[in-house]
């Protein structure tokens, strides 16, 4: 978050060692700055990255020290620094001690959700006779995505839904494995831009749990066909919970038999396994 370029310096190698593709932006200022504006940006940054990982599918690797805003000063090739460049340092100050909280709660939340916890993958179509996807991807108007908003080189922010009810794994009982439904939208753009929420079922309801660009707001409920306000360069996490739905070999329509409750039990987590990288 704080360099566009490799400073490998100190390793004495006149900064010739180290990989130049580093694909990284310093939002603004090449290295630390007092510039508010900045620091506020690069906090962001790191909890969307953050958000993004975690709550990806497969088993998200994590750099240690990651979690506790560690750098290493723009050098991309420590191998012979023994020093602060490489070692952790456990005193937090407040900022720090605010964004491990920050990993934590991602952390927590993906424990917490089946759908984050699949044992299979995706695919993409509708499952059971529901008319309903395991994951749908939609545009700001809050359309599924086709080919043409795929291949549009300005699209800059999308969101996508993972159906709670639609997991196809079954627990240690052979019951359905069921959870809330996960809504996740994504803006890189500058610019905020509203984002129509999308329904699934007739009257349904949305939780905001994360919004990286309004750290520690409160989870306020968003009414589904509303418009969220997504501000740039941010990610938000929305949730909706739902009825276990009637057992696999059951001919009933998902749609027909799943309701959105706006309180209910938690959901029933996955049985412990490493998820599948696909």
């Amino acid at each position: 978050m704080s360099y566009n370029e490799k400073h490998n310096e100190a390793n004495g190698e006149n900064n010739l060692d180290g990989a130049n593709d580093n694909n990284s932006w310093n939002c603004g200022a090449e290295g630390a700055t007092d510039d508010p504006a900045v620091n506020n940006l690069r906090r962001q940054q790191k909890r969307n990255l953050m958000t993004i990982l975690i709550l990806s599918q497969g088993v998200p690797m994590l750099l240690a020290g990651d979690e506790l805003s560690h750098t290493q000063q723009g050098n991309n090739n420590t191998y012979c620094q023994d020093n602060e460049l490489t070692w952790l340092n456990w005193r937090l100050d407040d900022e720090r001690r605010e964004f491990l909280d920050f990993v934590r709660e991602v952390i927590a939340l993906r424990q917490q959700q089946p759908v984050f916890q699949r044992r299979k993958f995706f695919q993409g179509r509708s499952i059971f006779g529901a008319g309903i996807a395991d994951i749908t991807w939609f545009d700001p108007a809050g359309k599924p995505m086709g080919e043409a908003a795929w291949s549009a080189g300005f699209n800059q922010c999308f969101g996508f839904l993972l159906a709670g009810d639609l997991i196809g794994d079954v627990d240690e009982r052979g019951q359905p494995i069921v959870g809330d439904d996960i809504l996740i939208l994504m803006n890189s753009y500058h610019e905020s831009i509203p984002f129509k929420l999308p329904a699934r079922l007739k009257g349904q309801r949305w939780q905001r749990i994360i919004d990286t660009a309004a750290a520690g707001a409160p989870k306020e409920q968003v009414p589904a066909t509303k418009h969220y306000e997504l501000s740039g360069r941010s990610v938000v996490v929305l949730r909706s919970r739902v009825r276990e739905p009637k057992p696999l070999d059951d001919g009933a329509s998902q749609a027909e038999s799943a309701e959105i409750p706006q309180a209910g039990p938690e959901p029933r987590p996955a049985p412990a396994s490493t998820p599948e990288t696909p």
